[in-house]
């Protein structure tokens, strides 16, 4: 595989992969037919993302060398993310970046060809892998908002960089409400402050959903997209479903396409209806001590009831990066995942895999392998995606 990329799409390159480190620490890159393929998968399986850059992207893009088979690699998010740390740096000096991939020397080979005949190249080591996709669906998703980045970006400007989550919803004369997630303490309390941004239904190009449907997501990874987006100058649109449902953000233009999938917090109907309430949210009172004691929000919630499924396979060598998905029931009997490998899949030992987002908080959603058809009786074994120290 090599390609070159010329002009401001260096930069446009650079901003993708800042975007795809906020979510994983492992990059998967895979030259396809319609073009290059970057994605990454959080730790905890809760966040995926996926840029395509088209063949029209570079000024030369060639696949795979003739005989060659198709390569596809796994590399350190840190690694490739240093060739593009400074990226003030890098639109000021960089007028070319020449990306190869040889299976010969295993290494991914970026070389940023400077002003003044400046040549820089960094040999990055790297791992064979199966391809890495997420299986998921924004057509099937009923509501949709699509604005200009700009829009949103400047609304989460308001939130600390310390807020983990955000809450997003549709309130009082259908204007589009973005809020600090607010936490109950141990004692029932709430925290001091809550910070709420709203938008108007004129600042959107399209705004599909009802009054008082509500989510939260974790935000850092939103920023991570928002700030790509404003820089590309692109719109953004959202497709979600109820809470407890994966939203899926997707950019698509003719050189590129980008698609994050997020999950989401399984939460009580009171929070939606709070989004259209004119008052503060008052806290639940404690209940009597003859009572029931309630349980934690996340063992009375069903957490396992949806997850997005992530296929890992060989053969397909000309599918897209962004397949045709489908949200699928996640079995009620188990939350661990096993290891991607068909060989391996009946003697692995179950593990649970620790990482970002909180997985007392989205253990709603996570990925695995599609192993049986969608349509079996069944249902698909959950099993975790390929492991970075399961492949030498």
């Amino acid at each position: 595989m090599k390609c070159l990329i010329t002009g401001a799409n260096v930069k446009v390159l650079g901003k993708a992969v800042h975007s795809l480190s906020r979510i994983g620490d492992e990059l998967y890159l895979e030259p396809l037919k319609d073009g290059l393929s970057l994605r990454t998968v959080n730790s905890s399986r809760s966040a995926y993302a996926c840029f395509l850059f088209a063949p029209l992207f570079f000024q030369q893009y060639q696949e795979a060398s003739p005989g060659q088979d198709q390569l596809r690699c796994k590399i350190l998010m840190k690694s490739f993310l240093s060739v593009f740390r400074s990226l003030a740096t890098v639109e000021k000096t960089v007028e070319k970046c020449c990306i190869s991939l040889s299976g010969s020397n295993s290494h991914l080979v970026v070389q940023l060809r400077c002003k003044h005949g400046v040549k820089k190249t960094h040999n990055l080591s790297f791992q064979d892998c199966e391809s890495l996709q997420a299986v998921f669906d924004p057509a099937s998703c009923p509501h949709l908002l699509r604005t200009p980045a700009r829009v949103l970006a400047e609304a989460v400007l308001s939130f600390p960089l310390a807020l983990t989550e955000v809450t997003l919803g549709i309130g009082r004369g259908r204007r589009v409400i973005l809020r600090s997630y607010q936490e109950e303490e141990a004692d029932g309390t709430s925290r001091a402050m809550v910070t709420e941004t709203s938008i108007g239904e004129e600042d959107f190009q399209q705004l599909h959903a009802p009054e008082g449907i509500a989510l939260t997501f974790c935000l850092k990874e939103f920023r991570g997209l928002l700030s790509f987006a404003e820089s590309a100058n692109l719109p953004l649109t959202i497709h979600f479903d109820v809470s407890g449902r994966p939203v899926i953000f997707t950019i698509e233009d003719s050189l590129l396409d980008a698609h994050f999938v997020l999950a989401t917090l399984l939460e009580p109907d009171s929070c939606s209806q709070d989004l259209c309430s004119p008052k503060p949210h008052q806290p639940v009172p404690q209940k009597q001590a003859h009572s029931t004691p309630h349980s934690d929000d996340f063992t009375s919630d069903d957490i396992d009831c949806y997850m997005i499924a992530m296929e890992t396979t060989v053969g397909n060598e000309g599918s897209r990066a962004q397949p045709s998905t489908s949200l699928l029931p996640a079995p009620q009997a188990s939350r661990d995942l096993a290891p991607t490998s068909d060989e391996e899949e009946e003697e692995a030992e179950p593990s649970t895999v620790p990482g970002t987002p909180p997985p007392k908080k989205f253990r709603s959603l996570f990925f695995g392998s599609i192993l049986a058809p969608a349509h079996s009786p069944q249902g698909p074994n959950p099993v975790l995606a390929e492991d970075s120290d399961g492949e030498g």
